[in-house]
C-alpha cells in the first residue's frame, strides 16, 4: 500500500524541474513560433508571463489583520424607505454587519436609491441599532450631500455617542464631478464645502473615515486597473491637502480618508490592484512624512461586468470578483445583486448576494490567511508593475495641477476614453466574452423578477459653471442586449424571431463544430438558428432552408468539405431565395470562387460580431 511518505520519497528520486527545463519543452511545442505568442497583456499594456517563478519577496501586505473577516455590506437602495427599511433589518438579521446606504444621485445608484432626506434616515434606520458593531457606509452624490449631515443629526437625535458608530460618510465631490462631466463649482470654491463638512464630523466625535477616494469612477467608465488607481491617489492626495489647508494634521487628515475599489472577474488583475494600492498609498504617506498605516479600501462588485441576460452567470462573476477582492485584502465588500441591471433586486437576489460572502468566509475560510498571495511570482509581479505604472500615471496628474485640474484638461478622460474604446471593440469581436450575452446566449430563458418601484425625483443641482468629458457608468454587455431587445420585440410584433439557417453540409464530424460556433454567434444578437442534420445534395439543402422561414443561410461546414461542396451549396441557397448568405470559418485560398458563388460574409474568431449582426437585421427588416 503506498502512503503520503512513499508518494513524497518517489517525488524526490526526480531532479527538480527548472525553468529552462520548462522553455526547452515549451520551444518544442512552438516549433519556431515565437515565444511571446504565450504572452498576454493588460490593458495598460503590462506583460502576462505563461508562468512565473515564486517570488523573492514573502513578507505579506500591511492591511486587513490577519485572521479577521471582511465587513460584509449589503446595499440598501429601495426609493421606498419603509420597504429600505426592512430590507436593511432582514439582511442584518441574516448574516450582513454592514449597510450601504445608496442614496438617489449618488455614483453607484445605477437609476435607484434612497430619498436624501432627514425622515427618510430616519425611517430606514428605525430598529437599527447603528452603535451595536454595524458598519454604515454612505454613498451620495452632489444632490444628495446633505445624508452625511442628516445621519449625524440622526445619531445626535438619538443620543448616540458618535465614536461608538462605525460609519463612512463617503463624500466624493471629485468623483461626482468627474461622473457628471461638470459642476456649478471650482475646485477652490468646493475644497471650502467639503472640508468643512469634514471637520465638523470629526468636531463633533464621529471617528471616520469621512472622504472617499472612489475607483469606481474609472472602472464603470471602462477604464484600466492603473487609471483606477491612479486616480484614486490623485483624489486622495487632493482630498488630504484640502484637509491640511483647512487646519487638520496630515496625521489626523488621512484618518478621515478611505478608498473605494471595483472588484471584476479578473481574479490575478483584481487580487493585484487592491495589494497594489496598499503599497501605493504606503508611498504617499511616506512622501508626506508620515509612518504607514493600513488603509481602508471598500470593494464594490463591478458594476460593468453585469448583464441582463442570462443574469445568473451575475452570480459566478460576483463569486469571482468577492475572492479577489477578499483575498486582495479589502477591509469591506459590497456585492451588486445579480438583476441589479434589470431594476431593483428581489428578496432572492438580495439573498444570493449576502451568502455569496458568508459561503466565502464561513465556509472556505478565506479571511483566516494574511495576504495569502505574498510570494506568489504571477500576483506579486503584476502587483509591481500595477505600482510602478500608477505611479506615473498619478505624477502625471500631479504635473497637470491635480485630479479636479486634470478633470478640466481632459487628460483622464482621454486615457480612459482610449481603454474603453479597446475594451468595446474586443467584445464586438469576442476576443473578450461575458457568457450568457455575448457567447452561449439563451434565446429562450424565462423572465426574471425585480421590484417595482418609483425612482426618486430629485431637484436640479446648482447652474453648470465648468463642464467637462463625463465618465459616464457603461456595461460591456449592453451593444449585444439592444440586439437581443430588438429580436425580442420582433417576436411579440410578428410571432417570430428572425432565423438563419445552418446548412451544415457533410456529415456531423465536419460540420458540428462550425454550426454550434454560428449558432451562437447569430443567438448572441438575438437572430435564432435554425439546426439541421447535414446536406450532401444540393435540392435537399435547398427544401430545407424554404421550410426554416429564414431569411438568412449560413454555412457550416471543414474546410475540407468547403473545398468540394461549399459553391454549389451556395449557388443553390442563393437560388432558394436566400438574402444573404454567410459561411462559417475563414474562406482561405477559396474566397474568390465562393463570393463567386453567392458567399457575401464570412463569421470566425475575432471578426466583428457586433457589425456582422447588426447588418443582419438591416438585411432582414
Amino acid at each position: 500500500m503506498t502512503t503520503v511518505t512513499d508518494d513524497l520519497r518517489l517525488a524526490a528520486d526526480f531532479a527538480p524541474a527548472t525553468y529552462d527545463d520548462w522553455r526547452k519543452l515549451v520551444d518544442g511545442v512552438l516549433k519556431g513560433a515565437p515565444f511571446e505568442k504565450l504572452v498576454g497583456k493588460t490593458y495598460d499594456g503590462l506583460k502576462l508571463d505563461p508562468i512565473y517563478q515564486r517570488a523573492r519577496r514573502v513578507v505579506p501586505i500591511s492591511g486587513r489583520a490577519s485572521g479577521m473577516p471582511w465587513q460584509i455590506m449589503q446595499r440598501i437602495d429601495h426609493p421606498d424607505a419603509a420597504h429600505a427599511n426592512a430590507q436593511a433589518l432582514h439582511d442584518l438579521e441574516n448574516g450582513a454587519n454592514g449597510l450601504t446606504l445608496v442614496f438617489a444621485g449618488a455614483n453607484g445608484a445605477y437609476g435607484f436609491g434612497l430619498e436624501p432626506t432627514a425622515d427618510a434616515i430616519d425611517r430606514v434606520l428605525d430598529g437599527v441599532f447603528i452603535d451595536a458593531g454595524i458598519s454604515i457606509e454612505l454613498q451620495v452624490g452632489p444632490q444628495s450631500r446633505m445624508a452625511a449631515i442628516h445621519l449625524a443629526e440622526y445619531v445626535k437625535r438619538k443620543g448616540l455617542a458618535p465614536a461608538a458608530c462605525d460609519i463612512r460618510f463617503g463624500l466624493d465631490p471629485i468623483g461626482a464631478c468627474a461622473v457628471w462631466g461638470s459642476s456649478p463649482y471650482s475646485w477652490a470654491e468646493i475644497v471650502p464645502a467639503v472640508t468643512s463638512a469634514i471637520k465638523g464630523l470629526a468636531g463633533i466625535g464621529f471617528m471616520g473615515p469621512s472622504a472617499v477616494a472612489d475607483g469606481r469612477v474609472i472602472h464603470d467608465a471602462g477604464g484600466s486597473e492603473v487609471q483606477e488607481l491612479a486616480f484614486v491617489l490623485a483624489a486622495g492626495v487632493a482630498y488630504l491637502r484640502a484637509m491640511e489647508g483647512a487646519g487638520l494634521a496630515l496625521e489626523d487628515a488621512r484618518s478621515l480618508l478611505y478608498a473605494r475599489l471595483s472588484a471584476d472577474a479578473d481574479q490575478y488583475l483584481t487580487m493585484a490592484k487592491f495589494r497594489a494600492l496598499r503599497l501605493l498609498w504606503a508611498r504617499i504617506e511616506q512622501s508626506c512624512g508620515l509612518a504607514p498605516k493600513p488603509l481602508f479600501i471598500a470593494a464594490d462588485t463591478a458594476w460593468r461586468m453585469l448583464t441582463q441576460r442570462d443574469p445568473y452567470v451575475n452570480m459566478l462573476r460576483a463569486t469571482m470578483a468577492t475572492f479577489s477582492a477578499g483575498l486582495g485584502g479589502a477591509d469591506s465588500i459590497n456585492v451588486l445583486p445579480h438583476t441589479l441591471a434589470l431594476g431593483l433586486p428581489d428578496p432572492f437576489a438580495r439573498r444570493v448576494a449576502r451568502n455569496t460572502q458568508l459561503v466565502l468566509l464561513e465556509e472556505s475560510n478565506l479571511a483566516k490567511v494574511s495576504d495569502p498571495a505574498a510570494g506568489c511570482g504571477s500576483i506579486e509581479t503584476l502587483t509591481q508593475q500595477l505600482c510602478d505604472a500608477a505611479w506615473s500615471m498619478f505624477q502625471e496628474i500631479e504635473g497637470a495641477g491635480g485630479a479636479f485640474a486634470a478633470l478640466e484638461q481632459g487628460l483622464i478622460q482621454r486615457k480612459v476614453a482610449a481603454t474603453r474604446s479597446a475594451r468595446e471593440a474586443n467584445f464586438a469581436r469576442r476576443k473578450e466574452v461575458l457568457t450568457g450575452a455575448s457567447e452561449f446566449p439563451n434565446l429562450h430563458e424565462a423572465h426574471v423578477a425585480v421590484l417595482e418601484a418609483k425612482p426618486v425625483a430629485l431637484a436640479p443641482y446648482g447652474e453648470t459653471r465648468f463642464k467637462f468629458e463625463a465618465l459616464s457608468p457603461m456595461r460591456l454587455a449592453a451593444p449585444f442586449e439592444r440586439l437581443r431587445d430588438r429580436s425580442d420585440q420582433i417576436l411579440k410584433d410578428r410571432g417570430a424571431r428572425p432565423k438563419v439557417f445552418l446548412a451544415n453540409l457533410g456529415a456531423p464530424a465536419d460540420f458540428t463544430a462550425r454550426a454550434t460556433f454560428a449558432k451562437s454567434f447569430f443567438e448572441t444578437g438575438g437572430i435564432e438558428a435554425v439546426d439541421t442534420e447535414g446536406f450532401t445534395e444540393p435540392a435537399a439543402l435547398t427544401a430545407a432552408f424554404k421550410a426554416s422561414g429564414a431569411a438568412l443561410a449560413c454555412l457550416c461546414s471543414s474546410d475540407r468539405t468547403y473545398a468540394r461542396h461549399a459553391s454549389a451549396a451556395a449557388k443553390a441557397l442563393q437560388a432558394a431565395g436566400a438574402k444573404h448568405i454567410y459561411l462559417a470559418g475563414r474562406p482561405g485560398d477559396l474566397e474568390v470562387p465562393l463570393r463567386g458563388a453567392g458567399v457575401n460574409d464570412f463569421i470566425f474568431a475575432g471578426g466583428d460580431a457586433l457589425v456582422t449582426l447588426q447588418d443582419a437585421y438591416r438585411l432582414t427588416e
